[in-house]
């Protein structure tokens, strides 16, 4: 386990070495205890916050008394490790001078699991925790900053699913942001997300004498024939535009290689759109498989942009003025739909490529961080 050390992490570092440093951390699903508790160690040291550890969640909030507050979340764990940390540093540009703008316009990248999903958000996010809500740096709302567990894997485990369940008073917010990769531009709403068994029947037998049974594998064929001809939609939510899916992920039958199998299983995930809530999506599955038995073994509800909230429209145009990136849609589901389940309106916004997450060669633009950083601080402090 790579060693912590608070320092290298304090709010005037260089932004790059604290988005290393928590990449170094490994952090997989269901390990991180560590990261945990590094980051409720260095938000325990700011005298301005108050900070709550509940499991491998770590919630820190200021409590200035003002009028309206605002959330900014991000999960702390990542998929599974391919030889790719600890992270390295490419490039050729001289890091800046540390601060606000340190690494604006530097055209180096940061490689490494966790530098797009999303261990550069959840850096810019504890590099502001530190210094917002301090002597001379009061932003125009209270803040809670959450940094949670167990986001890459089934949604029962989800930290901050656990968190809306047992404590929704840590949550209360009248605005989110969750610090997901989103090119360093807003990214409203997301897709819901569905898997489902999909099971054929046949009867078992001696392979020699195959005659006297049925194969169910064989009859998986109809399910992959509807899965190739399955047309998906691209829907319009509230001026976004969110492209839906239907693949299958996982097939499975057989148990002995001289015997027929009597039964299969085709595992499909739908993605979509945040028009349908998760009873129509359902009610969708099984009419492409009418025929078959369809069995929902995990859901999460999709989310709508959310843009036409005041607090979003003023933060789009703070981003807006930073990075030039203009709100789209976010295809992949995440955390805001929770945000939304609450009544709370929420965006995605981070930096790094969303279609780099969980890839061997996951990397991070460095000068994304700062325009993240700069763009959230002036808006907050605006």
């Amino acid at each position: 386990m790579t060693a912590f050390d608070d320092a290298l992490l304090a709010p005037d570092s260089d932004l790059v070495g604290l988005t290393a440093a928590i990449c170094d951390i490994p952090s997989v699903s269901g390990d991180e205890a560590a990261l945990a508790r590094a980051i409720e160690a260095m938000l325990r040291a700011r005298p301005h916050l108050e900070v709550i550890r509940d499991g491998d969640a770590v919630v820190a909030r200021t409590n200035l008394g003002r009028e309206r507050r605002v959330v900014v979340a991000g999960h702390i764990d990542t998929v599974p490790i391919a030889g790719n940390l600890p992270t390295r540093l490419a490039g050729t540009a001289e890091p800046g001078t540390k601060g606000t703008g340190d690494v604006q316009g530097d055209d180096r990248v940061l490689w490494g699991r966790g530098t797009v999903d999303m261990k550069g958000g959840v850096a810019v996010a504890l590099a502001l925790a530190c210094e917002i809500g301090t002597p001379g740096v009061e932003p125009g709302v209270d803040l809670t900053w959450v940094f949670y567990d167990h986001e890459e894997v089934e949604a029962a485990r989800n930290g901050l699913g656990r968190l809306a369940r047992n404590r929704p008073d840590l949550l209360a917010a009248d605005f989110a942001i969750l610090g997901e990769p989103s090119n360093a531009g807003i990214e409203g709403g997301c897709n819901g997300t569905m898997r489902a068994d999909v099971v054929t029947h046949g009867v078992a037998a001696h392979s020699a004498r195959s005659w006297t049974g049925e194969n169910a594998i064989h009859g998986a064929a109809e399910v992959l024939a509807r899965l190739r001809r399955y047309e998906p939609r691209t829907v319009e939510v509230d001026g976004l535009a969110y492209r839906e899916g239907l693949n299958a992920v996982g097939i499975r039958g057989g148990i002995a290689g001289n015997v027929v199998p009597d039964e299969c299983v085709v595992t499909v995930n739908y993605r979509f759109a945040p028009s349908r809530d998760e009873a129509e999506a359902e009610k969708h599955l099984r009419e492409v498989f009418e025929g078959f038995d369809v069995t929902v073994t995990d859901s999460s509800p999709g989310a709508r942009p959310g843009l036409d909230a005041p607090m979003a429209q003023d933060f789009a145009a703070a981003v807006l003025a930073v990075t030039g990136g203009e709100p789209m849609p976010k295809y992949g589901w995440t955390d805001v739909a929770r945000f939304a389940g609450l009544g709370i309106p929420a965006v995605n916004f981070g930096p790094g490529d969303p279609l780099l997450a969980h890839k061997d060669d996951e990397r991070l633009p460095v000068a994304e961080l700062a325009a993240c950083r700069d763009a959230l601080r002036a808006w907050l402090l605006g």
